[in-house]
């Protein structure tokens, strides 16, 4: 370990970050279709499936365009928007995560790596509704708002999920440029201009845990109920947010997507949609963009005084704060094989008497408690 960092330090962090520039834009976006605008729990909408649409969620120094313009010098620090966000609203964050950061040469890079260990698997259910809700508020007759190149990750004739990638470029200092892969998710023709949008989903698995029933609070009590997400949420949404404010996005679009029945999590429906514009929103939930950045510069200057190398940035689990430790060169890039339990240890089958309804229930009973665990 070389550092520790309490939070208490990031909120006196300050840094008046000036307007990036947009140096490539790539994808394409479909509309949005404002008759979701309308919905409410009394005309809900079930969730579709979007089984074709390919959502790619790829890290730093995987990307194929970060990978160009850091060849051509284009900035000294990459990062992606999700990146960004993390280290922003740090000290909003109560669960443990990391960021790799390796230091090659002059440049900085910040990347998210997989952990087997995280509560990804126990999230599945958020970001199946988060990525299924923001391709069903869309228009799907075809028209595109496509940029200068493609999707750099899709394939050619593969169908993917309606994204726009702006790759950004901040100034720091007058040495150190950041750039960051941001994304949006939508557009739409406001006054016969464009207008970009970011999409996504509240979900609510069990009304007796949040203590307001969605379905009847959103209609006459909608600001209880968000009050009640912030609260909860507090992180995640400030995360959104962040990610609204690094794409320059116009309007942040928040769906409240509900579970069919409190015992099936694989059924859900659209409850409301309600849009902010994400520097009001900001300023609603005190996020202060100067302090988001502050913390960026004073980690991206803390990384600059490094030896070449890889470290990793970790959220503590059980304090407020982060700690920084050098790993060796080849860490993480080995992949993960699980090895099998010895047979003594693996799951046997069900003692008699216990029907098989009975098991599966007991088995959907334990994933459902894992899940809302991890969403609570």
């Amino acid at each position: 370990m070389l550092d520790q960092i309490p939070f208490s330090t990031f909120s006196k962090l300050s840094f008046a970050a000036p307007e990036p520039e947009d140096l490539l834009l790539c994808g394409g976006l479909e509309f949005y279709d404002r008759t979701y605008d309308r919905v409410t729990p009394k005309s809900e909408r079930r969730l579709e499936r979007f089984k074709n649409r390919n959502f790619f969620k790829v890290t730093t120094t995987d990307d194929p365009v970060i990978r160009r313009l850091a060849n051509e010098d284009k900035a000294t620090v990459f990062a992606t928007d999700s990146i960004l966000a993390t280290l922003m609203c740090a000290p909003r964050s109560v669960y443990s995560w990391d960021i790799v950061v390796q230091r090659v040469g002059n440049k900085l890079f910040f990347d998210k790596q997989d952990d087997i260990n995280s509560a990804y698997s126990l999230s599945v259910e958020a970001a199946y509704i988060n990525q299924n809700f923001s391709q069903q508020v869309l228009i799907r007759d075809g028209k595109k708002v496509t940029f200068d190149e493609p999707n750099p990750f899709a394939s050619e004739g593969e169908e993917v999920a309606s994204v726009g990638y702006r790759y950004r470029r901040w100034k720091l200092d007058n040495e150190m440029y950041l750039v960051a892969r941001c994304e949006v998710q939508s557009v739409a023709e406001v006054n016969n201009q464009r207008s970009f949008m970011t999409l996504n989903a509240l979900n609510e698995f069990d009304p007796k845990y949040s203590g307001l029933d969605w379905r009847q609070k959103l209609e006459t009590q909608r600001g209880a109920v968000l009050a009640t997400e912030l609260k909860n949420n507090a992180n995640k949404l400030a995360k959104w947010t962040a990610q609204a404010l690094l794409g320059s996005a116009d309007m942040m679009k928040l769906g409240y997507v509900s579970r069919v029945h409190p015992r099936d999590h694989f059924n859900h429906v659209i409850l409301a949609v309600v849009g902010y514009k994400p520097r009001d929103f900001a300023a609603q939930i005190n996020l202060n963009t100067s302090n988001m950045w502050g913390i960026v510069k004073s980690i991206v200057d803390l990384c600059m005084k490094l030896n070449e190398g890889k470290y990793v940035l970790v959220k503590d689990p059980s304090k407020p704060q982060v700690r920084i430790y050098e790993v060796p060169v080849d860490a993480f890039e080995n992949d993960y094989v699980e090895e099998p339990l010895p047979e003594d240890e693996q799951a046997q089958p069900p003692a008699e008497g216990v029907e098989n309804g009975e098991a599966n229930g007991i088995a959907n009973d334990v994933e459902d408690k894992a899940v809302e665990a991890a969403l609570a």
